[in-house]
């Protein structure tokens, strides 16, 4: 077990002893009526900051309904996400009377990480432009419903594939100066300049049914696809001239997913067959889970690594959302039934490999907490009009403030705080069809959506807006 130690921005332990001053009396009582009056302020916004905390403890240790009471009578804003701050800040006062842990409260503090993590704060200054704030900067279409896209690591390129067999790398920069460029400018420009400006800087043709599934290699110029042709196969994008794959590989079932894993040497493959394959992308050998017992029962919907690799985490149309151990390949947890027994339809880490977001065919979103092994936050309002037809994905926001989730009847855009659930402004997506997937830069405010009206959508939250 491990000890996490916070120190609350406004205190810091030291070693010194307070000093005190002589001063003329008057003066000292008309000061201390001023330090009264803050003091009183200060004791305010501390109580109101204890029942927050208690109200997210209640919350975190399953008492919902002494949570809920509270709440009513409190009325916190914003909502009190699930949190066990309270129950560490409580350990923490109870060593420091013992005087048994002087040594460690002193030194060096675990210091929490970017992205959501409940385990340190809650209460977060959002950073990010709300999502309802997004405008579609670029559309490009294929000749089929599109299905899958991807975001380059670095937020510079993204592929979208389609149906139709073809795959499209869309430039981020120059989709965003065409987005900026005046109308009567771009009808200006000559074949050239059109041809050296266009977005989608590389189509790809190579295989022979639809593209399922998307991911870029972290550091080489590669894009890997799979497809319901049984195959994946690896483009070397950076090639004006290339279109067909310098690599192919062959499956034993329709891919449904693949993953690259962080070092960019291995890559996870999900079928419609519920077992798991590795590949060394180095050697093209695969590789399988020792244990038979430990996979799924249904086709694999959503594979996804942990960004620190020591895990990866897959879903399935069995119900079941797995946690596999990064090296050695074995399942070390399974959440059965993890979407009121529907498909799980898309599972993706939080960077700091804490938590995994899932989505389902329930129209729900839930956080799930690792350390814990359970559903940490249910992200609700979705699906209003009824179940789900078509699988989709959920994902987070470049700084995980927010979690995204598109509604398949209303073609909106769902958005909620990533820690409190608390419901944002749709976001109308502007597709005639429905939205089959979903994919938000990583490393700005940027997303794609994906729709069978044959379209995709890039979508950017400008600096100014006129």
């Amino acid at each position: 077990m491990f000890t996490v130690f916070v120190v609350l921005p406004a205190y810091r332990l030291t070693d010194s002893k307070p000093t005190f001053e002589t001063r003329d009396p008057s003066v000292y009582y008309r000061n201390q009526s001023k330090s009264t009056l803050k003091m009183e302020g200060l004791e305010v916004k501390q109580r109101d900051t204890m029942y927050r905390l208690i109200i997210s403890q209640l919350f975190y240790d399953g008492h919902k309904d002494l949570a809920v009471g509270l709440a009513a009578i409190v009325q916190p804003h914003p909502a009190c996400p699930p949190s066990d701050k309270l129950l560490r800040l409580v350990k923490l006062g109870l060593d420091h009377d013992d005087e048994e842990n002087k040594e460690t409260l002193g030194g060096e503090l675990i210091q929490p990480g970017s992205g959501i993590d409940l385990e340190f704060e809650t209460e977060v200054q959002t950073i990010s432009p709300e999502i309802a704030l997004y405008e579609t900067c670029y559309v490009t279409a294929h000749k089929g419903p599109c299905r899958c896209a991807a975001f380059h690591p670095s937020g510079q390129l993204i592929a979208t594939g389609s149906q139709d067999s073809s795959i499209k790398v869309l430039d981020v920069e120059r989709m965003l100066s065409k987005s900026a460029t005046p109308t009567d400018v771009l009808v200006m420009e000559t074949p050239q300049q059109q041809m050296e400006n266009h977005p989608v800087i590389r189509t790809l043709y190579d295989h022979n049914g639809e593209v399922t599934c998307l991911d870029f290699h972290p550091y080489e110029p590669i894009l890997a696809s799979g497809s319901d042709d049984f195959s994946i196969r690896f483009f070397e994008y950076s090639k004006p001239s290339v279109k067909k794959a310098f690599k192919s590989v062959q499956e034993a079932s329709e891919l449904t997913k693949i993953a690259f894993h962080p070092s960019g040497d291995y890559l996870l493959a999900g079928t419609k067959h519920p077992t798991i394959r590795l590949y060394d992308v180095n050697t093209f050998q695969c590789f399988v889970g020792s244990n038979p017992q430990d996979q799924h029962k249904g086709k694999i919907l959503g594979l996804n690594w942990s960004p620190n690799a020591n895990m990866f985490v897959s879903c399935s149309s069995d119900g079941s959302i797995k946690i596999w151990d990064g090296v050695s390949h074995k399942c070390t947890n399974t959440f059965n039934k993890a979407h009121d027994n529907k498909d799980v339809c898309s599972v993706v880490f939080s960077r700091n490999s804490k938590y995994v977001l899932s989505c389902g065919m329930d129209s729900m979103v839930k956080l799930w907490e690792l350390s814990t092994n359970r559903c940490l936050i249910v992200y609700t309002g979705a699906g209003a009009t009824g179940a789900m037809t078509h699988g989709t994905a959920a994902c987070f926001n470049h700084t995980e403030d927010y979690v995204l989730f598109p509604d398949e009847k209303t073609t909106s855009l769902c958005c909620w705080d990533s820690r409190n659930a608390e419901r944002q402004k749709l976001l109308s997506l502007g597709h005639n069809d429905a939205v089959r997937h979903l994919a938000h830069s990583p490393t700005g405010p940027a997303f794609i959506s994906c729709s069978d009206d044959f379209r995709a959508r890039f979508w950017y939250r400008k600096a100014t807006t006129d």
